[in-house]
């Protein structure tokens, strides 16, 4: 046997071993920095306020603690975040139901590890979904959308994609505020999905990452009101806190008998793989989940600048006549350029792939593609993200907080001191204006 056919990769990594679209395009942006380029940064989604004293004294203060802990979580965290749901989310919750784990990634996996049954995902829909149920040999369904209705998602397309599978049961993930699109689900289409998964025995794995992030304008309402029964409730505090790269997932499990079950199969996955979440951050996410007012006050204060950043963003796109559907929390807009479509093929673009790839080289706007997010590839959809444009670095973010502490309010700060943004929006007007000549 040669040398270089000694070892024989799985047949999921086999087939594709591309990284993380959102950490791809991350790495790439970073390399130009590092070369002195200016890019405009509107590919990745990270959120990048400093950490909560509070919280930072909270890890501080642990960190000797240095033994394994139980995979499911400490009992004192599970407690915390059972309540804090119970209190802030609307979602009734126990300690018993609850899991830790390092990150809502892991999560996702492990419960469609644990699930038997094809994974349904709306379109589009966050990037590591389908590439996680791919790594699981399991079949992936989409429920098709068109950027004429702004992505809607609706009972009756499920309804109709639930229907090409053979399987008995089937795993329906949803993200509300989404990722990429930053919509939220409304109750009453929530209701409706609630009445076609009990019908069809789908169970719904509703991550709610970007709960505590709404702009205002719409609530945000778990999935696990209309379908307790059903749904398990993802999250974390890597959005609302800027705490991503601490690694700190939840999940609740549905109440009875059978929701004991599915919480032990996963723990047993977790028990397998990552044994548990580091302990210093354990114990520290105890001062997040604490239901404390300056904690809750802060996550309300950095949740009303995503709101201005991103609000604005969507305000400049529809200044240049750029179809979005309009966010209603976290950080993302998931624009339409399919009206240029005829402009873009003259200069070779034919796909969101080189569309994004164009304004990258080009414009020095970066973006991700529609297809990163399951999108047809001739859709012109690119997601773009308000976190991390004039805020690339810590002191940058720091810097902005304390701007509107002193007193400038939300809008008045991304009108004044972004330039960044306001650099991007011009590229992307003059980019348009191109199009045209």
């Amino acid at each position: 046997m040669a040398h270089n056919e000694f070892f024989t990769l799985a047949p999921a990594l086999a087939a594709d071993q591309t990284l993380s679209p959102t950490l791809a395009i991350n790495q790439r942006v970073k390399e130009l920095w590092a070369a002195g380029e200016q890019v405009y940064h509107l590919g990745f989604g990270e959120s990048r306020f400093p950490v909560h004293p509070k919280i930072r004294a909270a890890l501080i203060a642990h960190a000797d603690a240095k033994s394994y802990l139980s995979s499911l979580g400490i009992p004192e965290l599970r407690a915390a975040v059972a309540d804090f749901y119970t209190k802030r989310m609307g979602v009734e919750a126990t300690p018993d139901r609850v899991i830790v784990a390092p990150g809502s990634k892991p999560l996702l996996y492990a419960f469609q590890m644990a699930l038997a049954g094809d994974t349904i995902l709306p379109t589009p829909s966050w990037v590591s979904y389908a590439p996680q149920a791919r790594l699981l040999n399991r079949s992936v369904l989409r429920i098709p959308a068109s950027p004429a209705d702004e992505h809607r998602l609706t009972a009756d397309a499920l309804r109709q994609t639930l229907a090409q599978s053979s399987e008995k049961q089937h795993i329906l993930i949803l993200n509300s505020p989404s990722n990429p699109t930053g919509q939220m689900l409304a109750p009453e289409l929530l209701a409706e999905i609630a009445e076609v998964c009990r019908a069809t025995h789908t169970l719904v794995l509703s991550d709610e990452i970007y709960a505590l992030t709404a702009h205002g304008h719409q609530p945000h309402v778990s999935m696990a009101h209309f379908y307790p029964e059903g749904t398990v409730v993802l999250g974390g505090l890597s959005k609302h806190l800027s705490l991503g790269g601490w690694r700190l997932g939840v999940a609740i499990v549905p109440p009875g008998a059978a929701g004991q079950q599915l919480l032990a199969a996963v723990n047993k996955i977790g028990g397998e793989i990552w044994s548990c979440v580091s302990a210093p951050v354990q114990y520290a996410a105890l001062a997040a989940y604490a239901d404390d007012p300056e904690i809750l006050a802060y996550i309300a204060e950095c949740t009303r600048l995503h709101a201005a950043r991103t609000q604005h963003l969507w305000r400049g796109l529809c200044e240049l006549d750029i179809p979005c559907a309009r966010p209603d929390g976290g950080f993302y807009l998931y624009p339409s350029f399919d009206g240029w479509r005829g402009a873009l093929a003259g200069a070779g673009v034919f796909t969101s792939d080189d569309l994004a790839r164009h304004l990258l080289d080009k414009w020095r706007i970066a973006t991700l593609p529609g297809t990163a997010f399951g999108s047809p590839p001739d859709e012109l959809s690119l997601r773009l993200s308000s976190s991390y444009v004039d805020m690339e670095s810590d002191a940058q973010a720091a810097a902005l907080l304390a701007r509107h502490r002193s007193g400038v309010d939300a809008d008045a700060l991304v009108r004044d001191h972004h330039p960044a943004l306001a650099g991007a929006l011009g590229n992307l007007r003059a980019f348009l204006a191109s199009l045209h000549e």
